[in-house]
């Protein structure tokens, strides 16, 4: 009798490096927050991907 898992887990760790002037912090936030829109994206694409192979099975 097969035992199916339905478990995912997604972790992910920013890490927001601070610059030393007031105009590179605010412009280093704006690429923080594009930074972890792209690694959203990126998940979301990894899991569509394993999906489709999954229901290609």
């Amino acid at each position: 009798m097969p035992v199916e898992v339905r478990e995912l887990i997604i972790k992910a760790t920013i890490v927001q490096e601070l610059g030393s002037t007031p105009n590179s912090a605010a412009s280093s936030q704006n690429n923080g927050i594009n930074a972890s829109e792209e690694i959203v994206k990126v998940c979301v694409d990894k899991v569509l991907e394993i999906l489709k192979e999954k229901n290609e099975r």
